[in-house]
């Protein structure tokens, strides 16, 4: 990665404005799932260490910016607060004179968390007085968001044009995973493609087809490339928009070996303990609605993946949420993780399935960033990366 991080820049004595990815799932008011929040720690405690102040601020959920009672950021701040041993000082809002009277007072080691920055619509609008607003809080700004890099908000991309910007750990682990995959890959690389949407990954498909030995599709986004086959899909997912265009994917496809299902699993309504069958790809009943691959497909698949050095999977390959329609999901899962390969699963439904099976720790690389790890895929231009400081720039000043 061609980005300063914190490692480049003196950070001693400084209010370090952190733009951190805490958007994560709540249950009766109590954070369910802490990943994203220990997948911080190294950047916050870097800057601890190194006598900063860290001014923490993230969106949580979806508010539209209004103020929504049930998605104020105080239950981050507990679990932040005991992973760190330390008090972490949950503020009100994100801007205005109380609030920046506590970011001024502090002292280097405190902990301040803004409050949720889509509480204010002119987060997501990138609005220059707000963005001038959340960089006045600080001396540096340090953006270790991935999960947000894809998108250029106030907090992301606004804060860079008044603060010296670099990378945090998290955000240079995920570039440098994800970059390296993509540009000197050790081969056979492979790629796992689910997920609903074709429209979600043609631009992924379109880029990783000349940089991949092997794709492997899956997921509702199959049926599509099925249809174009020619292959009876019945009530299955189908993308008639871009149908030509993955007519012309298979046909332009070369020397990247596409593997579809060979079997899937139907049914007729997508609930659980209801009745399903296996049957052909090409033998799909009208009425009845593809839900995952077949065990012939999960075969097929642990075969390619067991023989890859490199592999890259995002998107799941079923309705994983229902136990009889996640044998799809959990094949590939494990067979990445029991592989010899270099692994990197995107963040999003691929990244919760491999949490819930316990097979993180297995994975070279878990994405914390689902629409981010997406977009990089695609070979798109990151702004939330673009805008902060090249390794070449003159250095920060003291």
């Amino acid at each position: 990665m061609n980005k300063k991080t914190v490692a480049d820049i003196d950070v001693k004595g400084k209010r370090a404005l952190v733009r951190v990815d805490f958007n994560v799932p709540l249950a009766d008011g109590k954070v369910s799932d802490d990943a994203r929040i220990r997948a911080a720690l190294p950047t916050i405690r870097a800057l601890l260490d190194r006598g900063s102040v860290v001014i923490l601020m993230s969106h949580l959920g979806r508010p539209d910016g209004k103020v929504v009672e049930k998605l104020r950021l105080a239950p981050v701040g507990e679990v932040l607060s005991t992973l760190l041993g330390r008090p972490v000082r949950t503020l009100s809002d994100c801007t205005g004179p109380e609030v920046e009277a506590s970011c001024r007072e502090a002292k280097p080691g405190d902990v301040l968390l803004l409050e949720n920055l889509r509480f204010h619509p002119e987060e997501e609008k990138n609005d220059p007085s707000f963005a001038g607003a959340l960089a006045s809080l600080g001396d540096i700004f340090v953006n270790d968001a991935f999960g947000t890099a894809h998108r250029a908000h106030a907090s992301t991309e606004g804060v860079t044009r008044y603060l010296p910007s670099v990378a945090g750990f998290l955000m240079q682990k995920e570039m440098e995973a994800l970059g390296k995959a993509l540009e000197s890959p050790e081969r056979p690389f492979a790629a796992v493609l689910g997920g609903a949407k074709v429209s979600d990954k043609i631009g992924v498909i379109r880029n990783l087809l000349g940089k991949v030995d092997v794709l492997m599709i899956g997921g509702g986004m199959a049926f599509t490339f099925l249809k174009a086959k020619g292959y009876e899909i019945g009530t299955s997912l189908l993308d008639e928009k871009h149908l030509e265009e993955v007519k012309g994917i298979l046909a332009a496809s070369g020397k990247v070996g596409i593997h579809l299902p060979l079997d899937v699993v139907i049914t007729q309504e997508v609930t659980k303990n209801t009745q399903f069958q296996v049957v052909d790809a090409g033998a799909m009943l009208p009425g009845w609605k593809g839900v995952d691959i077949g065990p012939r497909t999960c075969v097929a698949f642990e075969q390619v993946l067991g023989r890859a050095k490199t592999i890259v999977w995002n998107g799941p390959m079923g309705v994983f949420e229902i136990p009889e329609f996640a044998k799809g999901t959990e094949t590939v899962a494990r067979a990445i993780a029991e592989s010899s390969s270099t692994s990197i699963v995107g963040g999003g439904e691929s990244a919760q399935a491999v949490e819930q099976l316990g097979l993180s720790p297995k994975i070279t690389h878990v994405s914390t960033g689902g629409g981010a790890s997406l977009e990089f895929l695609e070979g798109r231009v990151l702004p939330g990366v673009a805008a902060l400081l090249d390794k070449t720039s003159a250095p920060v000043a003291p």
